[in-house]
């Protein structure tokens, strides 16, 4: 076909090492480098002999790394060169340094190609904030901050972190907790299995501030689906209440990490 401009080249070109001919002897070894290489055909080939460029099939046959002239060469008889081209459809090796970000397909890259211990990255991070107050003054649980992500891969990880807010207040003299649960979707992955955080009362009325943190590794939610992760919390059965997000912003976020 037609081109505007310069024709592109293609091939892997390259110049064979210098071959010294041996009396009556007809087949040589190519290499260049000093390592043995083998052209595509001797179509594949430009090849001099005493200054005349020969014909491929005729005046020579190539098979594997071993060229063969058609008759035995004799002392005084000079290869000149031997320059493989390579296939016009193959553009070979490419050079050292050549390859950049942007000639490298998206997602071709996989964890397979990657060396050992060199895997592990995050692959998204999702924030969500809540300072709308959600009052509890009993042990049914409800929800307290949530959150929606759409992993990328059905066999990442995902690492749930969360900071609570809330206030416990009592008119009883009781001291207040809370317990807290993480959901994935109505799937319960973790409750704390007791009161996570107390408010200790001594006896007296309060109307105390506080906070706690925790974090859950979710290896198993293989989907690609929407989840929605939940942080649900409750307060100590007795008097009084806890309210979360009224003494400031409960924050969750959750990062899918690819193994």
């Amino acid at each position: 076909m037609a081109y505007i401009g310069k024709t592109p080249t293609v091939g892997n070109f390259q110049v064979c090492d210098a071959i010294s001919v041996v009396n009556n002897q007809a087949a040589y070894t190519m290499q260049v480098g000093g390592v043995n290489v083998s052209p595509e055909t001797a179509n594949h080939m430009l090849v001099s002999l005493n200054g005349i460029l020969q014909a491929p099939g005729s005046s020579y046959t190539v098979s594997g790394s071993t060229i063969t002239f058609a008759s035995n060469l004799v002392t005084g008889d000079v290869i000149n060169f031997i320059q493989i081209l390579g296939s016009v459809l193959d553009l070979g090796v490419p050079s050292d340094a050549t390859v950049s970000t942007a000639k490298i397909v998206d997602g071709a890259v996989t964890s397979a190609k990657l060396a050992s211990g060199t895997g592990g990255k995050v692959l998204q991070c999702v924030y969500s904030v809540n300072a709308t107050n959600v009052t509890f003054s009993n042990t049914t649980y409800g929800d307290v901050i949530t959150i929606n992500i759409t992993p990328s891969k059905s066999t990442s990880d995902i690492l749930i972190q969360a900071n609570l807010m809330y206030r416990g207040n009592s008119t009883t003299g009781q001291d207040q907790g809370t317990a807290f649960k993480i959901l994935r979707d109505s799937t319960e992955l973790f409750a704390s299995g007791g009161y996570q955080s107390y408010i200790y009362s001594n006896g007296a009325n309060i109307d105390n501030k506080t906070n706690f943190s925790t974090a859950y590794l979710d290896t198993a939610h293989n989907t690609t689906s929407q989840i929605t992760y939940k942080i649900q919390g409750n307060s100590q059965t007795g008097g009084g209440s806890i309210v979360y997000n009224e003494t400031g912003e409960s924050t969750l976020w959750v990062m899918e990490i690819d193994q």
